[in-house]
């Protein structure tokens, strides 16, 4: 699966090469066996804002990345309050990790 960064303007092109979208990431992408040929324009952007550094998401309504204070763009799917090897370093010294360990202090003393 390839994601795409797809601005809404340009949804029907993507979606008529073959482009799906993911309700639960917000994105779309190129499923595995279609060709990616076509999608060079959508896929530069993709992967700049979807580095595990990238400070922001990507609003599918206006095409742009949103910056926001505690956003931290993780490169898979995990549960943020469950250790995780691969997203732990990318989650040290956040104010995510900073208000997990805050809820985990407060559960621990209901």
């Amino acid at each position: 699966m390839l994601l795409l960064t797809v601005p809404y303007a340009e949804k029907d092109q993507a979606k008529a090469l073959g482009a799906r979208w993911n309700p639960a990431k917000r994105r779309w992408y190129v499923p595995d066996g279609v060709a990616t040929a076509g999608f060079e324009k959508w896929v530069a952007d993709a992967g700049a804002s979807a580095s595990p550094t990238s400070s922001g998401r990507v609003d599918s309504y206006q095409g742009k990345t949103v910056v926001g204070a505690n956003y931290v763009a993780l490169g898979h799917d995990c549960n943020p309050f469950e250790p995780c090897a691969q997203c732990g370093a990318a989650l040290l010294l956040t104010p995510w990790e900073t208000a997990r360990q805050h809820l985990v202090q407060v559960v621990a003393r209901l």
